[in-house]
Parts: structure tokens; C-alpha cells; sequence
């Protein structure tokens, strides 16, 4: 059974910095596309960012977060990574590590395996 859980949510100021991780564990996502969904209060699920497993088409990020959220892959630690700076509140919300077979799922915020989610909030 495929289990994936977040890491490094918290509450920061704007303009502040974190770090999501997110582990994999009970099958091997080697060939996996992976990333990561957030859904704001309110909102519908959005995608933020994610990539093939082959890493071929790069790195795909919603037009919010480009400039400012960094994905990363670790497969020898089955993680990956979002790094997230200068947040504003339009950032609060629950993020989810998501994982499907192709990477234009993915992005249409759909996938085999979710995570929890891990909370950020971002308010002064």
C-alpha cells in the first residue's frame, strides 16, 4: 500500500520561506509522475507544480507559484521537494504530495495517490 506523507507545513509571515517534503513508502514511484497540490479555504484543489518521472518536459508550476516555489526530486530518498519563498497569503492553504502515472494527469490535479496534506498558513 502506497502511503506518502508531508513534511514542513507551518504558519510564517509574508515574504517568508518554507521548505515541503514528502516521502514515499510501501511501493516503488521510481516511474512516477509526482508533485504537489494545494487547496486553499474555499477553493477547488489546485495544481502547483510536478514533473514526469523521466523529467523529460522539466518542471511544471501554476503560474501563481513560478518564480517563487522550487520542485525537486530525490529518488534515492523517495522525496520530493517544494521549495517555497517570499509566501503571501494567497499561498494559505493545505498542500498535498500527489502521484500518478503521467504528468498531464497531474496537472488536470488528478492522481493515483494523495497524501494528507500539510498545512501553511501565511498571515502577518
Amino acid at each position: 500500500q502506497v502511503r506518502l506523507a508531508e513534511y514542513g507545513g507551518g504558519s510564517v509571515q509574508p515574504g517568508a520561506s518554507l521548505r515541503l517534503s514528502c516521502v514515499s513508502s510501501g511501493q516503488d514511484l521510481t516511474m512516477y509522475a509526482m508533485g504537489w497540490f494545494r487547496r486553499a479555504p474555499g477553493k477547488d484543489r489546485e495544481f502547483v507544480a510536478g514533473a514526469a518521472w523521466h523529467g523529460g518536459g522539466g518542471v511544471y508550476y501554476a503560474d501563481s507559484v513560478k518564480g517563487r516555489f522550487t520542485y525537486s526530486r530525490d529518488n534515492a530518498q523517495n522525496a520530493i521537494h517544494l521549495e517555497m519563498d517570499d509566501l503571501n497569503s494567497d499561498d494559505t492553504a493545505v498542500y498535498f504530495c500527489a502521484a500518478t502515472g503521467e504528468i498531464a494527469t497531474l496537472r488536470r490535479t488528478t492522481a493515483d495517490y494523495l497524501g494528507q496534506g500539510t498545512q501553511v498558513t501565511v498571515s502577518s
